[in-house]
């Protein structure tokens, strides 16, 4: 069984989270401010193992580059995002916000990965960005989707690759068909659970009910 730890970090407070076990460590979506992860990772006398990111938007990527020069842990997102990288939209620099240090990244697609003494179940969640992850962790009870689902609400499907009628095809197949008491960590706000989505989420209530 591994801990959770959420920081809100970076320009848009980005939901962060530190997953770990006694001496290991995973990081989903390091949105910024590097060192304050890493202060962390000290402090707990923990090994940062990977880098996971649930996709390739500027506000969730920040972080990236500086994390994996200090720990030298690989960084795993979705091939399908990586043209994101050349935009405004990943590579920062729009409305003001900053520019995204530049780093590489391992490809990750759907299947099972090992992390942490248990099986991460990567799922395909397309619809906020065309290679929106989102991480299972059964025997935790527990999803990190990123932008895709937010406590009664859902990702911006106004950006390029985005897709609304993906992103509701991807909650209803893959983040829906979850045992209803799975809690849902987004990349911004306040977790919520399956079922309190499936029963009060305006956006896919008339489905439910």
């Amino acid at each position: 069984m591994f801990t959770i730890h959420t920081m809100e970090l970076g320009c848009l407070g980005t939901n962060c989270y530190c997953l770990h076990t006694n001496h290991e460590a995973v990081v989903i979506d390091p949105g910024g401010e590097h060192e304050v992860i890493l202060d962390y990772l000290r402090a707990q006398n923990l090994t940062l193992v990977t880098i996971l990111n649930t996709h390739l938007h500027f506000d969730h990527i920040q972080g990236n580059a500086g994390l994996h020069a200090a720990t030298q842990a690989p960084i795993l997102a979705s091939p399908h995002d990586a043209f994101l990288l050349q935009t405004e939209l990943g590579g920062g620099g729009m409305m003001g916000f900053p520019r995204t240090p530049p780093f590489s990244f391992e490809p990750l697609d759907a299947g099972t990965l090992p992390l942490l003494g248990t099986t991460c179940q990567v799922l395909a969640t397309p619809g906020h960005s065309p290679g929106c992850l989102s991480f299972y962790f059964a025997e935790r009870g527990v999803v990190f989707v990123g932008d895709l689902l937010f406590y009664r609400s859902v990702g911006r499907t106004d950006f390029p690759g985005s897709s609304d009628r993906e992103l509701r095809r991807s909650v209803q197949t893959q983040i829906f068909t979850l045992p209803e008491n799975t809690v849902v960590y987004p990349g911004h706000g306040l977790s919520t659970t399956v079922r309190d989505e499936q029963l009060n989420n305006p956006f896919f209530t008339e489905f439910t009910r």
